[in-house]
């Protein structure tokens, strides 16, 4: 394992919590010691109190931070007598532990500290690194996992047989690490979990994480267990699964009792996984870590049939309850294994997706290296169910923040990179969407930087290019919810005298041709959609109110208009609602230059803003606006319409 840490870089940290956000953030770069928000670190420091007393404090890692991008506000004070104290208790519930963590707390706006708080808080010495570092987790669940460690660090660390995180495993910390810790003992290793190194400089604890690590990975080379060759797959992924991602999608939405994003991997390796002959058993071993349970959820489905996988799911639920008053929560998969597909990871949004996801390829390493060394096998169910029900995580998930109106959908935005379309992605990302954007402009891919965004270039016009975006964004957030027909051209102004095929065909292509091809397409995704399918349209006052020298214009839009009210008519049985809207004079679009707008606003002797707010209510539309109306047509106020057409242009005359 490479060594990061840099003289010249920690020379500008001016304290320690400089020097602990530094070497944590070295930490979380290296995603086979830490991944999504893992392990934690901590510095003890003396600062004085609102009486002037100098007082002992811990600065830990925050709840829910991430260590590769922490920042000194990350980390939580808490004072280290009240720890201490703590941790001298014979019995704590972990409810009751999270309450005095609080309660130690210097700042009430800090994030909440770690549960390992008072494990750090006992160990002597003023920084503590903790990581869940790959190589040690494939040590730890092959056959003779301690007795390997013991092989490779001798007394060079203390370990601790597996116990369940929180109160109970600082206990136990407190009650074996001063019998057993010596003079060369650089860390604890915790069975199944984890590693401690710590020390009284940054770079020491650093260090000796590195060099501990290092050690496990020659351990696993030297048993040729560690650059794991997988063989390719037979035979590639078929090319075309969008119908069968969005089914299974609709399935594991319906075990969950809420719209799931569900993100397909299909990679060699994945797919080389998923289709080991061996991979049904191998894969319901359990998790690398129960840390990774609340992530992953207990065991990852093998195959599409999903109620199957429910009703398995209750039995496990049930042997191991043991009377408890638990509730479950949410019975569907987080990660399936499929041949054809390889990985899919579920999550109520496309962050918790892609950290299922994330966690489980990592977990496929794991798996491999400790069948290397003889077998992979992890802890007993038990341990597994206590840790997916455990008060804590429980308690966590009551408190999670209330879904937003989309969140677990996906919309996909036709035009997206600009106008009218740009608002719209954003609309349907502020109230929790996945959103995939089209659009001929090479900008779409790079519009947003986000895991609930994904760009691609695609001409409409070209059905093969639809398909194939399709066919990605399934495979990015597992189906369609809402479709946003926005894109479309406005030819320069002509009358129908001087009107050529090629600029009518031209138009009626792109704005009702392309449109019709886009919505056969997206008709099956539609109808597979959770919560049930919708579409936006995008339409404009020509519809009702065409002008002169816009002939082209206004008839593809008058088309594409009656082809929505048809499709309301025939999709819904489908559970798919159609519902259009019609702008006017969106000046915040790249068509109204300053140029045009004097232009125009000279022809009609207004002013500028005199033309811009020429409607009814005297009010400019703006590109948010559609968006805004657009995105509330698929939420639950219209719910129960389909085949309207309303107006977003401050009341024009000639439409009213």
């Amino acid at each position: 394992m490479k060594n990061l840490w840099n003289p010249q870089e920690a020379a500008q940290c001016k304290d320690d919590l400089a020097l602990r956000v530094y070497s944590s953030r070295l930490l979380g770069r290296d995603r086979t010691l830490v991944l999504h928000g893992g392990g934690n670190t901590s510095v003890k420091i003396r600062q004085p109190n609102v009486f002037g007393e100098q007082e002992d404090i811990l600065l830990i890692k925050g709840s829910g931070c991430d260590l590769e991008s922490i920042t000194p506000a990350g980390f939580a004070p808490c004072r280290l007598a009240h720890l201490l104290r703590l941790s001298r208790l014979e019995t704590l519930s972990d409810l009751q532990m999270v309450n005095e963590l609080r309660a130690s707390m210097t700042d009430p706006a800090a994030p909440m500290p770690s549960v390992e708080a008072i494990l750090h808080a006992l160990l002597p010495a003023r920084f503590v690194d903790h990581t869940h570092a790959d190589a040690l987790l494939a040590l730890m669940n092959a056959p003779g996992g301690q007795d390997r460690v013991v092989e490779i660090y001798g007394n060079s660390v203390v370990v601790i047989p597996y116990v369940m995180p929180g109160f109970k495993l600082a206990r136990v910390c407190a009650e074996r690490f001063p019998k057993l810790a010596g003079p060369g003992t650089l860390g604890i290793v915790l069975m199944n979990h984890g590693l401690f190194t710590f020390g009284e400089t940054a770079k020491t604890s650093y260090d000796r994480m590195i060099e501990l690590v290092t050690r496990a990975e020659e351990y696993l080379a030297q048993h040729q267990a560690w650059n794991v060759h997988i063989p390719a797959a037979a035979q590639p992924p078929p090319p075309v699964m969008r119908r069968e991602i969005a089914a299974l999608r609709r399935e594991i939405s319906v075990a969950a009792g809420a719209p799931m994003i569900l993100q397909t991997r299909s990679d060699a390796v994945c797919l080389a996984f998923a289709r080991r002959p061996d991979v049904g058993e191998l894969s319901q071993r359990g998790a690398a870590t129960p840390d990774h349970v609340t992530r992953t959820k207990r065991v990852p489905l093998v195959g599409r049939d999903v109620p199957a996988f429910r009703d398995a799911y209750a039995r496990y639920f049930e042997k191991h309850a043991a009377g408890r008053p638990l509730t479950m929560l949410d019975p569907a998969p987080r990660v399936i294994l499929d041949r054809d597909l390889g990985l899919c990871a579920a999550g109520r949004t496309a962050r918790e997706a892609g950290i299922a996801g994330d966690i489980y390829r990592q977990t496929i390493d794991i798996i491999l290296r400790a069948e290397a060394l003889g077998g992979w096998q992890a802890l007993a169910e038990q341990h597994m169910f206590d840790m997916e029900y455990w008060d804590l995580q429980q308690a966590k998930l009551r408190r999670a923040l209330k879904p937003l109106m989309f969140t677990g959908e996906t919309a996909l935005v036709t035009g997206a990179a600009s106008g009218i379309g740009k608002a719209c992605v954003q609309s349907f990302l502020d109230r929790g969407a996945a959103v995939v954007g089209l659009d001929l402009n090479p900008a779409i891919v790079r519009l947003h930087e986000r895991p609930d965004y994904c760009g691609f270039v695609c001409d409409l016009t070209d059905p093969a290019q639809v398909v194939g975006a399709l066919e990605q964004a399934v495979r990015c957030f597992g189906g369609l919810d809402m479709l946003v027909l926005n894109a479309g051209i406005f030819p320069k102004g002509c009358p129908i005298a001087q009107m050529t095929d090629e600029t009518w065909r031209k138009v009626m292509s792109i704005n009702l041709d392309a449109n019709l091809a886009l919505m056969r397409e997206c008709h099956p995704l539609l109808k597979l959609a959770p919560n049930g399918g919708r579409v936006a349209v995008i339409g404009s006052k020509n519809v009702p109110a065409p002008g002169p020298g816009a002939a082209a214009y206004s008839a593809s839009k008058a088309a594409m208009n009656q082809l929505a009210r048809v499709a309301a008519l025939e999709w819904g049985p489908d559970g798919i609602r159609i519902n259009s809207v019609h702008p006017n004079q969106v000046f915040d679009t790249g068509l109204w230059t300053p140029e045009v707008l004097e232009s125009r606003a000279r022809h009609y002797g207004l002013t500028v803003e005199q033309y811009k707010t020429n409607n009814v209510l005297r009010t400019e539309i703006k590109s948010a606006d559609v968006a805004a109306l657009a995105a509330e047509m698929c939420g639950p106020l219209f719910a129960k319409t389909t085949g309207a057409q309303v107006p977003v242009d401050g009341g024009n005359e000639r439409v009213i």
